[in-house]
């Protein structure tokens, strides 16, 4: 049977099994959406980046999650070049990815950071019934309020859409159990894909911050790693004027050395993942537009059996 090299890569990490794994298959020319979609739901990551030749730019890719194909996917985008990077040599500069969503410009450090560009961000204040998200979080309803005069929660998007929500410090946040379904009902009411819930108390000196994720709208629980979250709460962070003056809650705002002329720090470090045993660290650049970038590492590389064709000769465009 024919077989196909496959790798397990971990985002937004710099040691395996943390971070969040996306599959990489960096020779994917010749293989159907079919094919594709078997592998994926083999190697059993949430999205699987199949890597192809391109006219219009340095390489293609197409993304796979176990359920079929999906235009975007800003961890698998990290996995992959940072793979590129470190074994195949693709050079420190950017690269255009051709993507079901259009071509991206992905930067590529000396240091193997990946950066991947987002859409264009919206942020909107919202008036949240902290009672109810609180109870939906597992968290004392105090934990939300005692922030939100300064730091309101919002609906913010980067591609998927996010309720943000402060919450005073890391004690409550760690300490939150959420009721899925009281979760997946809020975040149907805001018509949103997940809730992300932040505190500037981090565990790292070198983070902005310390969130979790929450995302019923793509089946998953918990979160160890939300590039787009990520990118969306920096835009929201910005909107806010979240480092203008004193911060609220008694937790300090780290703000760098290096911001713009609102105060925002040129790049920020968002801690995740710790209270599901896969420490993460999503870094955020927001300005004129937003980038999310990260490191990755291999945790599994292989074979994968390549089943029979199933698109009964349809060729993919």
């Amino acid at each position: 049977m024919e077989t196909c090299r496959a790798l397990l890569v971990d985002a937004f990490a710099s040691e395996p099994f943390s971070g969040r794994a996306a599959g990489v298959v960096p020779d994917a020319e010749g293989l159907s959406a079919s094919q594709m979609r078997a592998v994926a739901r083999e190697l059993g990551a949430d999205a699987t980046a199949f890597l192809l030749p391109s006219r219009s730019a340095d390489r293609r890719v197409r993304y796979f999650t176990p359920a079929g194909e999906v235009d975007r996917c800003c961890h698998a985008a990290v996995a992959a070049h940072a793979h590129l990077h470190e074994e195949r040599g693709i050079d420190a500069g950017t690269h255009s990815l051709a993507t079901n969503a259009g071509d991206l410009a992905v930067e590529v450090t000396p240091e193997g950071v990946v950066w991947v560009p987002q859409p264009r961000p919206t942020v909107a204040a919202i008036d949240l019934d902290y009672d109810r998200a609180a109870a939906a979080l597992g968290v004392d309803p105090a934990a939300l309020s005692d922030v939100a005069a300064e730091l309101p929660a919002a609906v913010a998007s980067a591609g998927p859409s996010f309720l943000v929500v402060p919450v005073s410090f890391l004690e409550p946040l760690g300490g939150a159990e959420p009721d899925a379904d009281a979760v997946a009902a809020l975040a149907d009411e805001h018509a949103v894909d997940g809730v992300y819930a932040f505190t500037f108390d981090a565990l790292s000196a070198e983070s902005t911050l310390h969130a979790r994720a929450f995302a019923p709208g793509f089946g998953v629980r918990e979160d160890p790693a939300t590039g787009p979250a990520a990118g969306a709460c920096g835009a929201y962070l910005r909107r806010v004027g979240a480092f203008e003056g004193e911060a609220g809650g008694g937790s300090e705002r780290p703000v760098g050395d290096r911001v713009d002329a609102r105060g925002i720090p040129a790049e920020m470090r968002f801690e995740q993942g710790h209270f599901v045993d896969r420490p993460s660290a999503v870094l955020v650049r927001v300005g004129e537009t937003v980038r999310v970038g990260g490191r990755a590492v291999a945790a599994f590389d292989g074979s994968v059996a390549v089943p029979a064709d199933e698109d009964d000769g349809i060729i993919e465009a």
